[in-house]
């Protein structure tokens, strides 16, 4: 069930651009990104806390090093796609905290938005 801010945020995405979509969700121990192509319904590249070959630097690293570290990742792997451009979809979340660290790393990294 997407709540009431969800699908206002994704409506105004829709509207105002025809970017891919990088979509974020924030569970309590684990931080997962994908960029989405809305037009075809496919996820163009992906990233989070739980892929097997990272999964031992993020034992050793907090939450806010984590967030910054899954950003780089959406950001190299979105950019080895060919994807330079996206709308960002923070979802249900406010854009602060951890949200807001894994922005700011994926624009560091060259991702426009």
């Amino acid at each position: 069930m997407i709540d009431k801010r969800t699908r206002r945020v994704r409506n105004k995405l829709k509207k105002v651009s025809k970017r891919n979509r990088l979509s974020v969700f924030r569970s309590n121990n684990h931080l997962y990104a994908q960029i989405i192509d809305d037009t075809k319904g496919i996820t163009i590249a992906s990233a989070s806390t739980v892929e097997k070959n990272l999964t031992d630097q993020f034992s050793k690293i907090n939450k806010k090093e984590s967030a910054e570290l899954v950003g780089k990742k959406i950001a190299e792997r979105g950019l080895a796609n060919g994807v330079k451009d996206v709308a960002f979809d923070k979802g249900k979340y406010k854009y602060h905290g951890l949200i807001k660290i894994l922005a700011d790393s994926a624009r560091t990294e060259g991702l426009n938005f």
